[in-house]
């Protein structure tokens, strides 16, 4: 299946917390679907958006909340799209995750509660926040600048 951008505008509800998950089976590919609403991962390197330099804003797949700035995009070189920050703390809220015998900090849309990615603290890279947004490329949509 490839991994272009669908545009879902035309299905997006003006409120995406009131859609329910079948609602959302309807509109998403199973591999959005998957990633997005079941807090699934893509492979490292696969993804639309781990390696691409296009300046713009990163929005959510699911409803087209604007998330991330291309400005606070960085290469990581862990086969995902990284960011240091969000556009806003109030576009994404974070989830405690205990899954994978580790615990690590999910990052969600705030508009739809679709998952995005995780975030991490700490790892020495040289931004301005010493975090690493590690969002899936399923999770989010380019709209250049």
């Amino acid at each position: 299946m490839s991994n272009e951008p669908v545009n879902h505008d035309d299905q997006i509800a003006d409120d995406a917390t009131e859609r329910t998950e079948v609602q959302w089976q309807e509109i998403l590919s199973p591999d959005e679907f998957r990633v997005l609403r079941q807090a699934g991962t893509e492979r490292p390197f696969t993804g639309e958006y781990w390696d691409t330099t296009t300046e713009g804003v990163y929005a959510c797949r699911a409803c087209g909340a604007e998330l991330f700035a291309s400005a606070t995009k960085f290469d990581a070189s862990c086969g995902w799209p990284s960011f240091y920050a969000p556009l806003a703390e109030d576009r994404v809220r974070y989830i405690t995750d205990e899954s994978m015998g580790m615990k690590r900090v999910e990052v969600r849309c705030a508009k739809c509660d679709s998952h995005m990615g995780h975030v991490f603290e700490g790892e020495g890279f040289n931004t301005p926040t010493d975090l690493r947004f590690c969002m899936n490329s399923l999770s989010l949509t380019m709209r250049n600048a």
